[in-house]
């Protein structure tokens, strides 16, 4: 497997796990039975889990744009060194963000958002040159 589609999965396994910190906060500090009746959809979570769940929001919005990059220089054959690194880097950016919007790092949210994001501009990059 590619390294593009190596880090596609990788990040989709984390995106999938990136809600269990705060649903387990939230039955915690909750309850289950009332978290699962809906007695308590309108009670806050803590703070950093608050943080927690919309660094996950995130993380599944950018995912539909990294993972349908990635397919599209995989399927056009378009993946090259610089469409791999980017993945990588993709990756490792995400994880980051994930973890210092939850800390309420400041700044650090948006620096590592930027990162993924020139990371998947740098993808379609290497798409649209290659078409031309």
């Amino acid at each position: 497997m590619s390294t593009e589609l190596t880090m596609l999965n990788w990040t989709a396994a984390a995106t999938v796990l990136m809600w269990v910190p705060y649903i387990v906060t939230w039955l915690a500090t909750h309850g289950i039975i009332p978290s699962l009746t809906y007695q308590t959809d309108h009670l806050p979570l803590a703070p950093w889990a608050e943080r927690a769940k919309l660094a996950h929001y995130n993380a599944v919005e950018n995912l539909v744009v990294f993972g349908a990059l990635v397919i599209v220089a995989h399927l056009t054959g378009v993946a090259n060194d610089a469409t791999a690194a980017a993945a990588v880097t993709y990756f490792w950016a995400r994880m980051a963000h994930y973890f210092v919007y939850s800390a309420g790092i400041p700044f650090g949210r948006t620096l590592t958002f930027a990162v993924g994001w020139a990371a998947c501009l740098c993808i379609f990059y290497q798409i649209v040159s290659a078409a031309g």
